[in-house]
Protein backbone atom coordinates (compact mmCIF):
# COMPACT_ATOMS: atom_id res chain seq x y z
CA UNK A 1 0.00 0.00 0.00
CA UNK A 2 1.30 3.43 -0.96
CA UNK A 3 -0.18 6.31 1.08
CA UNK A 4 -1.45 9.53 -0.45
CA UNK A 5 -0.13 13.05 0.14
CA UNK A 6 -2.81 15.73 0.48
CA UNK A 7 -1.42 19.22 -0.16
CA UNK A 8 -3.34 22.22 1.16
CA UNK A 9 -2.63 24.81 -1.51
CA UNK A 10 -5.81 26.89 -1.58
CA UNK A 11 -4.50 29.81 0.50
CA UNK A 12 -3.33 33.03 -1.09
CA UNK A 13 -0.72 33.89 1.54
CA UNK A 14 -1.94 37.37 2.44
CA UNK A 15 1.02 38.16 4.71
CA UNK A 16 3.49 37.10 2.04
CA UNK A 17 1.74 38.93 -0.79
CA UNK A 18 1.04 36.31 -3.44
CA UNK A 19 0.91 32.66 -4.40
CA UNK A 20 3.71 31.23 -2.30
CA UNK A 21 2.99 27.81 -3.78
CA UNK A 22 4.48 28.90 -7.11
CA UNK A 23 7.47 30.87 -5.87
CA UNK A 24 10.79 29.39 -7.04
CA UNK A 25 13.10 29.25 -4.00
CA UNK A 26 15.54 26.46 -4.86
CA UNK A 27 18.75 26.93 -6.91
CA UNK A 28 16.94 25.90 -10.11
CA UNK A 29 13.66 27.60 -9.29
CA UNK A 30 12.21 24.75 -7.22
CA UNK A 31 9.15 25.54 -5.09
CA UNK A 32 8.62 24.35 -1.55
CA UNK A 33 5.97 21.92 -2.85
CA UNK A 34 8.60 20.48 -5.22
CA UNK A 35 10.74 19.52 -2.24
CA UNK A 36 7.75 18.11 -0.35
CA UNK A 37 6.80 15.89 -3.29
CA UNK A 38 10.42 14.79 -3.73
CA UNK A 39 10.61 13.78 -0.06
CA UNK A 40 7.17 12.13 -0.17
CA UNK A 41 8.10 9.98 -3.17
CA UNK A 42 11.30 8.88 -1.42
CA UNK A 43 9.13 8.00 1.61
CA UNK A 44 6.90 5.74 -0.48
CA UNK A 45 3.88 7.89 -1.28
CA UNK A 46 2.10 7.02 -4.52
CA UNK A 47 -0.42 9.79 -5.14
CA UNK A 48 -0.60 13.55 -4.60
CA UNK A 49 -3.93 15.34 -4.15
CA UNK A 50 -3.91 19.14 -4.40
CA UNK A 51 -6.59 21.24 -2.73
CA UNK A 52 -6.77 24.47 -4.73
CA UNK A 53 -9.19 27.28 -5.52
CA UNK A 54 -11.05 27.15 -8.81
CA UNK A 55 -9.56 30.39 -10.13
CA UNK A 56 -6.00 29.00 -10.26
CA UNK A 57 -6.75 25.28 -10.67
CA UNK A 58 -6.00 25.28 -14.41
CA UNK A 59 -2.71 27.11 -13.88
CA UNK A 60 -1.62 24.63 -11.20
CA UNK A 61 -2.61 21.61 -13.31
CA UNK A 62 -0.58 22.83 -16.27
CA UNK A 63 2.41 23.51 -14.05
CA UNK A 64 2.24 20.08 -12.41
CA UNK A 65 1.72 18.23 -15.70
CA UNK A 66 4.81 19.84 -17.16
CA UNK A 67 7.04 19.60 -14.11
CA UNK A 68 6.32 16.10 -12.77
CA UNK A 69 5.57 14.16 -15.96
CA UNK A 70 8.60 11.90 -15.52
CA UNK A 71 8.39 11.38 -11.73
CA UNK A 72 8.04 7.75 -10.68
CA UNK A 73 7.13 6.17 -7.34
CA UNK A 74 9.59 3.87 -5.55
CA UNK A 75 7.94 1.00 -7.45
CA UNK A 76 8.68 2.65 -10.79
CA UNK A 77 5.06 3.62 -11.49
CA UNK A 78 4.03 7.13 -12.60
CA UNK A 79 3.19 9.39 -9.66
CA UNK A 80 -0.55 10.09 -9.72
CA UNK A 81 -1.91 13.63 -9.35
CA UNK A 82 -5.48 14.70 -8.56
CA UNK A 83 -6.83 18.26 -8.20
CA UNK A 84 -9.82 19.11 -6.00
CA UNK A 85 -11.22 22.58 -5.35
CA UNK A 86 -12.25 24.22 -2.10
CA UNK A 87 -14.97 26.84 -2.45
CA UNK A 88 -17.23 28.57 0.06
CA UNK A 89 -20.41 27.03 -1.33
CA UNK A 90 -19.18 23.43 -0.93
CA UNK A 91 -21.19 22.80 2.23
CA UNK A 92 -24.13 20.45 2.98
CA UNK A 93 -27.18 21.59 1.00
CA UNK A 94 -29.35 22.12 4.08
CA UNK A 95 -27.18 25.07 5.10
CA UNK A 96 -27.50 28.50 3.50
CA UNK A 97 -24.27 30.33 2.71
CA UNK A 98 -24.04 33.83 4.12
CA UNK A 99 -23.77 35.96 0.93
CA UNK A 100 -21.37 38.35 2.65
CA UNK A 101 -18.87 35.67 3.62
CA UNK A 102 -15.59 35.73 1.71
CA UNK A 103 -13.23 33.82 3.99
CA UNK A 104 -12.70 30.09 3.24
CA UNK A 105 -14.05 27.50 5.70
CA UNK A 106 -10.62 26.43 6.91
CA UNK A 107 -8.21 23.51 6.74
CA UNK A 108 -10.56 20.75 7.95
CA UNK A 109 -13.09 21.80 5.31
CA UNK A 110 -10.30 21.70 2.72
CA UNK A 111 -9.44 18.12 3.67
CA UNK A 112 -13.09 17.12 3.29
CA UNK A 113 -12.96 18.17 -0.36
CA UNK A 114 -10.81 15.08 -1.03
CA UNK A 115 -13.20 12.50 0.47
CA UNK A 116 -14.17 11.09 -2.95
CA UNK A 117 -10.61 10.68 -4.26
CA UNK A 118 -8.75 9.25 -1.25
CA UNK A 119 -9.47 5.70 -0.04
CA UNK A 120 -6.21 4.86 1.73
CA UNK A 121 -4.24 6.27 4.69
CA UNK A 122 -2.98 9.75 3.84
CA UNK A 123 -0.85 12.60 5.10
CA UNK A 124 -1.88 16.26 5.11
CA UNK A 125 0.61 19.11 4.67
CA UNK A 126 0.59 22.84 3.93
CA UNK A 127 1.78 23.75 0.46
CA UNK A 128 4.04 26.54 1.72
CA UNK A 129 5.89 24.75 4.53
CA UNK A 130 9.16 22.80 4.28
CA UNK A 131 8.93 19.74 6.53
CA UNK A 132 12.14 17.80 5.78
CA UNK A 133 12.67 14.24 4.58
CA UNK A 134 12.64 12.67 8.05
CA UNK A 135 9.14 14.01 8.65
CA UNK A 136 7.82 12.39 5.45
CA UNK A 137 9.51 9.11 6.33
CA UNK A 138 7.91 9.17 9.80
CA UNK A 139 4.38 9.93 8.59
CA UNK A 140 4.75 7.56 5.63
CA UNK A 141 5.68 4.71 7.97
CA UNK A 142 2.69 5.54 10.18
CA UNK A 143 0.32 5.48 7.20
CA UNK A 144 1.55 2.08 6.03
CA UNK A 145 1.23 0.67 9.55
CA UNK A 146 -2.42 1.79 9.74
CA UNK A 147 -3.75 0.51 6.43
CA UNK A 148 -6.58 -1.47 8.00
CA UNK A 149 -7.27 0.51 11.16
CA UNK A 150 -9.94 3.02 12.17
CA UNK A 151 -10.13 5.62 14.88
CA UNK A 152 -6.37 6.20 14.99
CA UNK A 153 -4.78 9.35 13.63
CA UNK A 154 -1.42 11.09 13.96
CA UNK A 155 0.26 14.47 14.06
CA UNK A 156 3.95 15.15 13.41
CA UNK A 157 5.22 17.38 16.19
CA UNK A 158 8.12 19.74 15.51
CA UNK A 159 10.38 21.08 18.24
CA UNK A 160 9.21 24.65 18.81
CA UNK A 161 12.61 26.29 18.42
CA UNK A 162 12.97 24.47 15.08
CA UNK A 163 9.98 26.37 13.69
CA UNK A 164 10.57 30.05 14.42
CA UNK A 165 10.97 32.86 11.90
CA UNK A 166 13.76 35.42 11.94
CA UNK A 167 11.41 38.00 10.40
CA UNK A 168 8.63 38.21 12.97
CA UNK A 169 6.36 36.49 15.43
CA UNK A 170 4.66 33.25 14.39
CA UNK A 171 1.57 31.38 15.53
CA UNK A 172 2.01 27.82 16.74
CA UNK A 173 -0.15 25.21 18.43
CA UNK A 174 1.69 23.54 21.31
CA UNK A 175 0.85 19.83 21.57
CA UNK A 176 -0.11 18.32 24.93
CA UNK A 177 -0.05 14.55 25.25
CA UNK A 178 0.01 11.69 27.75
CA UNK A 179 2.82 9.25 28.58
CA UNK A 180 1.89 7.11 25.56
CA UNK A 181 2.25 10.11 23.20
CA UNK A 182 -1.51 10.32 22.69
CA UNK A 183 -2.59 13.88 21.91
CA UNK A 184 -4.72 15.49 24.61
CA UNK A 185 -5.00 18.95 23.12
CA UNK A 186 -3.34 21.79 21.22
CA UNK A 187 -2.87 25.20 22.83
CA UNK A 188 -2.62 28.01 20.30
CA UNK A 189 -0.10 30.79 20.88
CA UNK A 190 0.45 33.93 18.80
CA UNK A 191 3.42 36.21 18.17
CA UNK A 192 5.99 33.62 19.26
CA UNK A 193 9.48 35.14 19.36
CA UNK A 194 12.85 34.68 20.99
CA UNK A 195 13.01 37.79 23.18
CA UNK A 196 16.05 39.70 24.41
CA UNK A 197 16.30 37.47 27.48
CA UNK A 198 16.89 34.49 25.18
CA UNK A 199 13.61 32.82 26.14
CA UNK A 200 10.79 31.92 23.75
CA UNK A 201 7.66 33.93 24.48
CA UNK A 202 4.16 33.72 23.05
CA UNK A 203 0.64 35.05 23.58
CA UNK A 204 -1.74 32.41 24.92
CA UNK A 205 -4.98 32.74 22.93
CA UNK A 206 -7.15 31.56 25.83
CA UNK A 207 -5.81 33.68 28.68
CA UNK A 208 -4.43 36.54 26.58
CA UNK A 209 -1.25 36.45 28.66
CA UNK A 210 2.25 36.58 27.24
CA UNK A 211 4.05 33.54 28.62
CA UNK A 212 7.40 31.77 28.42
CA UNK A 213 7.21 28.63 26.29
CA UNK A 214 9.35 25.51 26.41
CA UNK A 215 11.67 25.81 23.40
CA UNK A 216 11.78 22.00 23.17
CA UNK A 217 8.00 21.56 23.24
CA UNK A 218 6.42 19.79 20.27
CA UNK A 219 4.18 21.96 18.15
CA UNK A 220 1.88 21.47 15.19
CA UNK A 221 2.94 22.55 11.71
CA UNK A 222 -0.23 21.06 10.19
CA UNK A 223 1.33 17.73 9.21
CA UNK A 224 -1.22 15.02 9.96
CA UNK A 225 -1.82 11.35 9.25
CA UNK A 226 -5.36 10.06 8.75
CA UNK A 227 -7.11 6.84 7.82
CA UNK A 228 -10.07 7.10 5.39
CA UNK A 229 -12.70 6.86 8.16
CA UNK A 230 -11.63 10.39 9.10
CA UNK A 231 -13.70 11.77 6.23
CA UNK A 232 -17.06 10.47 7.41
CA UNK A 233 -16.35 11.36 11.02
CA UNK A 234 -15.13 14.89 10.30
CA UNK A 235 -18.06 15.49 7.93
CA UNK A 236 -20.45 14.85 10.82
CA UNK A 237 -18.44 17.27 12.97
CA UNK A 238 -18.56 19.86 10.18
CA UNK A 239 -22.36 19.64 10.05
CA UNK A 240 -22.55 20.33 13.78
CA UNK A 241 -20.07 23.17 13.30
CA UNK A 242 -22.30 24.74 10.63
CA UNK A 243 -25.38 24.40 12.80
CA UNK A 244 -23.69 26.81 15.18
CA UNK A 245 -21.53 29.00 12.95
CA UNK A 246 -22.88 28.93 9.36
CA UNK A 247 -24.06 32.55 9.50
CA UNK A 248 -20.74 33.91 10.77
CA UNK A 249 -18.38 35.64 8.33
CA UNK A 250 -14.96 34.54 9.61
CA UNK A 251 -15.32 31.41 11.76
CA UNK A 252 -13.28 28.55 10.26
CA UNK A 253 -13.35 24.77 10.59
CA UNK A 254 -9.73 23.86 11.39
CA UNK A 255 -8.14 20.41 11.57
CA UNK A 256 -7.31 20.71 15.31
CA UNK A 257 -10.99 21.51 15.98
CA UNK A 258 -12.07 18.32 14.19
CA UNK A 259 -9.36 16.20 15.83
CA UNK A 260 -10.25 17.53 19.28
CA UNK A 261 -13.84 16.37 18.78
CA UNK A 262 -12.64 12.97 17.53
CA UNK A 263 -10.47 12.52 20.63
CA UNK A 264 -13.40 13.40 22.87
CA UNK A 265 -15.45 10.78 20.98
CA UNK A 266 -12.89 8.10 21.81
CA UNK A 267 -10.49 8.13 18.87
CA UNK A 268 -6.72 8.36 19.31
CA UNK A 269 -4.24 10.80 17.78
CA UNK A 270 -0.58 9.86 18.23
CA UNK A 271 2.06 12.57 18.47
CA UNK A 272 5.06 11.64 16.30
CA UNK A 273 8.28 13.54 16.97
CA UNK A 274 10.52 14.61 14.08
CA UNK A 275 14.14 15.83 14.18
CA UNK A 276 13.54 17.96 11.07
CA UNK A 277 13.75 21.74 11.10
CA UNK A 278 10.77 23.53 9.60
CA UNK A 279 11.16 26.61 7.49
CA UNK A 280 8.87 28.59 5.24
CA UNK A 281 7.97 31.98 3.86
CA UNK A 282 5.56 33.33 6.43
CA UNK A 283 6.75 36.86 5.61
CA UNK A 284 8.32 38.37 2.49
CA UNK A 285 11.42 38.99 4.59
CA UNK A 286 11.81 35.21 5.07
CA UNK A 287 12.50 34.64 1.39
CA UNK A 288 16.29 35.32 1.29
CA UNK A 289 16.97 33.00 4.23
CA UNK A 290 14.83 30.23 2.70
CA UNK A 291 16.68 30.56 -0.60
CA UNK A 292 19.97 30.29 1.31
CA UNK A 293 18.79 27.21 3.22
CA UNK A 294 17.83 25.37 0.05
CA UNK A 295 21.20 26.26 -1.48
CA UNK A 296 22.90 24.85 1.62
CA UNK A 297 20.88 21.61 1.47
CA UNK A 298 21.89 21.18 -2.18
CA UNK A 299 25.52 21.89 -1.35
CA UNK A 300 25.37 19.23 1.38
CA UNK A 301 24.13 16.70 -1.16
CA UNK A 302 20.74 16.24 0.48
CA UNK A 303 18.91 17.36 -2.67
CA UNK A 304 19.92 17.44 -6.34
CA UNK A 305 19.28 20.49 -8.49
CA UNK A 306 17.21 20.58 -10.52
CA UNK A 307 14.97 18.20 -8.58
CA UNK A 308 13.12 17.08 -11.72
Amino acid sequence: MKPTLLVLAAGMGSRYGGLKQMDGLGPSGETIIDYSIYDAVKAGFGKVVYIVREYFKEQMEELVKKKYQSVKTIDGEPLEFVFVTQELDKIPSRFALNPERQKPWGTAHAVLMAKDVIHEPFAVINGDDFYGRDSFRIIGDWCRAHENTEGQFAIVGFQLDHTLSESGGVSRGICYYDSDMNLEGIAEHLNILVEEDGAVWGDNTVTGERVILDAKALCSMNMWGFTPDYFEKSYAIFEKFLEEYSSELKKEFYIPYAVDHLIKDGDTCTVLSTPSHWFGVTFKEDRPSVVAKFAELVEQGIYPTPLY
